[in-house]
């Protein structure tokens, strides 16, 4: 199925950990609406803007797949409103750079991206309407011999 001009639903439900775990991991109505809308209004216009294509590593998620993956239970990707995402050649920083400049979004989390490192990371964004364009940045840190995710404020390279 296509949900937009260089988008398919099978991009937003492949799942290593589904294949893995014979987990079902089809939405339904309500979460392929909201797939488009994130494709229309945030993942086409990225790709229009970097001419490349979008690479989608983490899209939908069902429930029982967001449980195997230890996904927050009020995760956007539950609802086909986030996906996870690279571009090939392009930082991640710079993405969400051009993004916070130029989009609408829900959430917008540069995760995981290490300075110098072009391809470290990737871009996590998600859209619903109202949009509330919130800017975060991930990073792993070490606390107590253990690691863990700290969320700064804004996206921080």
């Amino acid at each position: 199925m296509k949900l937009s001009a260089h988008f398919y639903l099978s991009e937003f439900t492949q799942s290593q950990t589904a294949t893995r775990l014979m987990l079902d991991n089809t939405p339904g109505r309500a979460e392929i609406a909201a797939l488009k809308l994130l494709c229309e209004k945030v993942l086409e216009p990225v790709r229009e803007n970097y001419g490349r294509p979008v690479i989608i590593s983490s899209g939908y998620r069902s429930p029982a797949v967001n449980r195997a993956l230890y996904g927050s239970r009020d995760s956007q990707h539950g609802k086909g409103e986030a996906a996870d995402f690279e571009i090939a050649g392009i930082s991640n920083l710079r993405i969400c750079q051009w993004m916070e400049r130029s989009l609408n979004y829900d959430q917008l989390i540069l995760e995981f991206y290490e300075p110098g490192v072009a391809a470290s990371g990737w871009v996590h964004v998600s859209y619903r309407e109202p949009f509330r364009n919130e800017e975060r940045t991930a990073r792993r840190v070490l606390r107590s011999g253990r690691r863990s995710t700290e969320y700064v404020e804004g996206i921080v390279g």
